[in-house]
């Protein structure tokens, strides 16, 4: 299928209606990457029995996102055994949880990872048949979805990770666009989804102490022209997809460590600056250059998430800090509503998902706390998995898939 000249994988996938692809999650906060499925109806209510369709065991560490597609599941994982790492895919069948493939993509030592950090924690993107999945430092790779069968692999892009990398790739046209944003000489890249071979790669060329971050690129269009936006130490930068050249950014200090994947709205983007001082920033995406002084609408300091990625609704921002206090913005103007605890217990690390009227805040311990967007709290559900797991709701028409310390599981009504 030959796209169109203004179209884009991403961009394509978002204006998909979920009633045609009903079962339909291809990468990382699902098609638009903005953690919505609207049209979606899934339950409020579930335990660790109740709302339960199914649960696989999937051995090995991963915090990456299950992706839904074909009425397949798609993983990542990472298995160890001793001090030897294997980095695979698997593929679950949707109705049933039954393992339909394995496939070994990389392996080697393992390394130093920071305990919140897996070798696995970069969520794979579906595409036209394809899977592709993404170890960081460790290699990229393309995969045959219906059977596993490697297409091709990339492990010669090196750099010195610091606690492990995580960022998840975007897929723009023919270009596969990520992050390596460690040690030292932080840069962006870009791969040939066709066969690996590297397109363009651009340095972040920021001063700060720390370059090591951990962000997803999101793809935007401005005045008729693409942008990617990619978070990293010290600053948010767009580049143009195709060619990789810095279109603008907006410097914040020395923030570092970022990982909430940023979120665009009413040509505003929103971003999250990562540890030291972490501040939450709404910047207008038609600058050009460094727009620091120029382009910042508003800007928030407190309760802001080093993890969780942040999520728009009806004009409304939400964002959950690490320690689970919500807080609630109008998204234009910066105006707080209200600041509400989700629940006691239990760090925040995965992103929140829109879906039946609801809003769904995870946290590790497995807990879920479910809210009626509006100005005022409304808290709907608490639900309790009673399982350990840092990674991000998979949404399709009728539940939820969801990756633990041990399981896959499928929530759904029964």
């Amino acid at each position: 299928m030959k796209f169109p000249p203004f179209a884009v994988a991403a961009t394509f996938l978002a204006l998909i209606p979920l009633g045609a692809h009903a079962d339909f999650w291809p990468e990382f906060r699902g098609a638009g990457a903005q953690g919505h499925a609207p049209e979606a109806k899934v339950p409020i209510k579930w335990s660790e029995t109740k709302n339960i369709r199914w649960k696989t065991p999937v051995d090995g560490k991963a915090w990456s996102s299950p992706v839904i597609a074909e009425k397949m599941v798609f993983v990542s994982t990472a298995v160890t055994s001793g001090d030897k790492l294997s980095l695979e895919a698997r593929a679950y069948a949707l109705d049933s949880g039954k393992e339909l493939w394995k496939a070994q993509v990389f392996k080697g030592d393992e390394d130093k990872m920071h305990k919140k950090n897996s070798h696995a924690s970069a969520t794979p993107i579906f595409h036209e048949g394809k899977l592709y999945v993404h170890f960081n430092h460790k290699g990229t790779a393309c995969l045959n979805a219906a059977d596993g069968k490697v297409v091709w692999k990339q492990d010669k892009i090196t750099y010195a990770p610091v606690h492990g990398t995580g960022g998840s790739p975007l897929l723009v046209d023919d270009n596969l666009i990520f992050s390596c944003d460690g040690k030292e000489d932080p840069f962006v890249i870009a791969l040939s989804a066709s066969d690996g071979s590297e397109v363009w790669r651009t340095a972040r060329d920021v001063e700060v102490s720390r370059t090591f971050s951990f962000s997803t690129p999101l793809l935007i269009k401005v005045k008729g022209k693409q942008q990617v936006i990619l978070p990293g130490s010290g600053a948010v930068i767009a580049y143009e997809p195709d060619t990789g050249k810095e279109i603008w950014r907006c410097g914040y200090g020395e923030g570092y460590s970022v990982v909430p994947r940023p979120l665009y709205e009413n040509g505003i983007i929103y971003v999250c600056s990562g540890f030291n001082t972490a501040t939450l920033l709404a910047i207008k995406a038609d600058g050009d250059g460094d727009v620091t002084d120029s382009h910042i609408v508003w800007k928030a300091e407190k309760r802001i998430p080093k993890e969780s990625s942040p999520i728009i609704v009806d004009g409304l921002l939400f964002i959950n800090d690490d320690k689970g206090i919500l807080t609630c913005f109008d998204a234009a103007t910066g105006e707080e509503y209200y600041q509400e605890r989700l629940n006691g217990e239990g760090g925040f690390s995965s992103s929140p998902v829109y879906a039946s009227g609801h809003l769904f805040f995870h946290n590790g311990e497995g807990v879920t706390t479910v809210i009626k967007p509006g100005k005022s709290f409304e808290k709907a559900e608490e639900n309790e998995l009673k399982e350990f797991g840092l990674s991000s709701f998979g949404v399709i028409s009728d539940g939820f898939l969801v990756r633990t310390e041990e399981n896959l599981i499928r929530i759904g009504e029964r």
